[in-house]
């Protein structure tokens, strides 16, 4: 019993900070040679279309064919039910993607940084001032991933930090209401409010994905935890 007691202590312990590190980026990561590749971009005029979820019909007006490839190094999941979602009846939009290419998927520079997604942007930061004139702002981005294909959905939801991904579809602009459409950056030199890529997603496909070692320590622990915890339990307690 003393030893279920401690196992559960320990494991507890390890599966709250491998919990905590689960979304760091491996340190495992090799580039693949797609990455290291500016986004596509190229202009055709095709007509506004509608896209219909959650029982809402949104206008989605296209303005550039896009195909990006990058290294996630943050997310942020949108179940359109979050108080700014819900409000503008925005239930299209399912994730902020922040992804990088180019020079900046050096796992050596990308281990000096910090990456998380606020509610409608992507931040970082560093205490390096090496690795801070290293990194270019331009080969980084905040992408808004729009998609009405349950399929396309599914994928994306399966996302995590380390993927590197290729993504396909359109710059666009949308909205419920015609008359408050929701724009998109069109250039990767922008910095500010409207700088993030608004994509309706045709495809995605992650290309490759790092082994993790957090989560791997993560799920053992949390199965030690589950067979230690069901030990204590099935083992006879002695009346104080």
């Amino acid at each position: 019993m003393r030893i279920s007691s401690l196992l559960i202590v320990l494991s507890l312990v390890v599966f709250l900070v491998a919990f905590w590190n689960r979304n760091d980026i491996p340190g495992s990561v090799a580039p693949l040679p797609q990455v290291l590749q500016a986004p596509e971009q190229v202009a055709e005029d095709l007509p506004p279309f509608l896209a219909r979820f959650n029982g809402i019909d949104y206008t989605v007006d296209p303005q550039f064919r896009y195909v990006l490839h990058g290294l996630v190094v943050s997310y942020r999941h949108h179940d359109g039910n979050s108080f700014m979602h819900r409000f503008s009846r925005d239930h299209l939009n399912m994730m902020d993607m922040c992804v990088v290419w180019g020079g900046n998927v050096d796992p050596g520079l990308l281990h000096e940084f910090t990456f998380w997604n606020g509610i409608f942007t992507c931040e970082f930061r560093t205490k390096s001032s090496e690795a801070w004139a290293r990194f270019d702002p331009v080969a980084a981005s905040n992408n808004h991933l729009l998609s009405d294909d349950p399929m396309i959905r599914g994928r994306i939801g399966d996302l995590r930090i380390g993927d590197q991904v290729r993504v396909e579809g359109w710059l666009a602009s949308y909205g419920a209401d015609p008359e408050r459409q929701r724009g998109t950056s069109t250039t990767r030199t922008d910095t500010g409010d409207g700088a993030c890529e608004t994509l309706y997603v045709e495809r995605f496909d992650i290309l490759e994905r790092p082994f993790n070692p957090w989560r791997t320590v993560m799920w053992s622990a949390l199965g030690v935890l589950g067979l230690a915890g069901f030990t204590w339990l099935a083992a006879p307690h002695r009346p104080y």
